[in-house]
């Protein structure tokens, strides 16, 4: 183990911004031999391989990756007319921002014209609630009213859709009617029915507070952030904070000893809420908190160590992508190298652990931690080849000086 760490930080000391650049062109590679997910969705679909040939456009000028997305939008739009779901990462949200962020590189007014008939369709959808409107019974921001929220405030912003904000502010209102109170503020349940009460950022009360969050900014209602502070009150009631360390357990009643270290359950999704208040209010102690969170993953041991919370995945939403993401945020906003140095130790264990199939290059691991040995490697953006390409391009640009535009409607960065 001891000359794995070794290898691992020696390849992270003297990689180059070309050596990411290349590692994520193989990724491309493979991503050209398989076959595209039937579903669009933004989590596992066709929309997160685009944007995969999105960013590697943006980035290298590639001609036949702009081929290849202009190819993949259209597909995106003949599926969006059959799209049951409104959500952000498993429905038409995510793929009403995609389109959207093709028209902006290929100014081809078809992926406008359809962003803009996916943003009536959702509003379109949006069922009358106690306080405001849903979208059915889900909170959360993969499938729920907060994750379309946010599409529909990116969508206000990039698509000149004032009305897509008014319902925003009505799911929003919805959600505070349903926010249950705590000993020291406010919770969010995924959804009625679901058992377990998950706090962090996809499923619980850090994603819908983030959401509220960002209606304060956008509208300036004071009720919207009186409630997102309530949530991040409850959060931090509820938090380990030892040792200057910020963290969440995993879900109740069973899951209180259970740390996940991801976007999903962990420090690099919830700390999105936290910089978010921070934006808001102009107080730094919730600068504080965000950097905690990244103490937090520093103090891990990973990525040499695989812990209950950090298991065999290296993607976007539970492993070292999407750990790396975050890496390089808190590095942009501290300045402090120790983070860069992170991402880059993260980034060289994961290139340690891909597997190249002919030209290119794909990464075989578990999505989930109670399924350890259903391993597979899968081509979209939160598990993905999509979204591991997507890192090294834009650690690839942060080397160059020239950091990626692209941002997602859940990220504050």
């Amino acid at each position: 183990m001891l000359r794995l760490v070794a290898l691992w930080v020696a390849f992270a000391c003297a990689a180059t911004a070309s050596d990411y650049e290349a590692a994520a062109r193989k990724a491309g590679k493979w991503l050209d031999t398989q076959k595209l997910a039937d579903s669009p969705n933004l989590y596992s679909g066709s929309s997160g391989v685009a944007l995969y040939y999105l960013e590697l456009y943006r980035a290298t000028g590639d001609k036949a990756a702009l081929t290849k997305l202009e190819s993949i939008g259209d597909s995106l739009l003949a599926a969006a007319k059959s799209e049951k779901s409104s959500g952000l990462y498993s429905g038409s949200a995510g793929v009403g921002f995609v389109l959207t962020e093709i028209w902006k590189s290929t100014k081809q007014d078809r992926f406008k014209a359809g962003a803009v008939a996916i943003t009536d369709a959702i509003r379109a959808a949006a069922q009358p609630v106690s306080g405001g409107v849903a979208w059915g019974d889900s909170t959360d921001i993969i499938s729920g009213a907060s994750g379309v929220g946010l599409y529909l405030l990116y969508a206000a912003r990039e698509l000149k859709l004032p009305a897509a904000k008014e319902t925003a502010a009505k799911a929003g209102e919805a959600l505070i009617a349903r926010g249950k109170k705590t000993d020291h503020g406010i919770e969010w349940p995924m959804d009625s029915k679901f058992p377990r009460m998950m706090p962090n950022f996809s499923h619980g009360t850090a994603g819908v507070a983030y959401f509220l969050a960002t209606l304060y900014q956008d509208t300036r209602r004071k009720e919207f952030l009186d409630a997102s502070l309530a949530g991040a009150r409850h959060l931090l009631s509820i938090a380990d904070k030892e040792k200057d360390r910020c963290q969440i357990y995993h879900h109740t009643p069973d899951g209180l000893d259970l740390y996940y270290l991801g976007w999903c359950h962990g420090p690099t999704g919830t700390a999105r809420l936290f910089y978010q208040l921070y934006k808001a209010t102009d107080n730094k102690e919730w600068l504080t908190w965000f950097t905690r969170m990244g103490n937090t993953l520093m103090d891990a041991g990973i990525p040499e160590k695989e812990t209950p919370g950090f298991w065999n995945n290296v993607g976007q939403c539970c492993g070292s992508a999407g750990v790396g993401e975050f890496s390089m945020a808190l590095y942009r906003i501290t300045k402090d190298k120790k983070y860069l140095d992170f991402a880059k130790r993260l980034t060289a264990n994961l290139l340690t652990r891909g597997t190249e199939e002919g030209d290119g290059l794909k990464w075989i691991h578990a999505e989930h931690r109670v399924q350890p040995k259903n391993v597979q490697a899968q081509a979209g953006y939160m598990q993905g080849a999509a979204g591991i390409g997507i890192w090294l391009l834009r650690l690839d640009e942060a080397e160059r000086g020239k950091p990626s535009t692209l941002r997602f409607p859940d990220s504050p960065y």
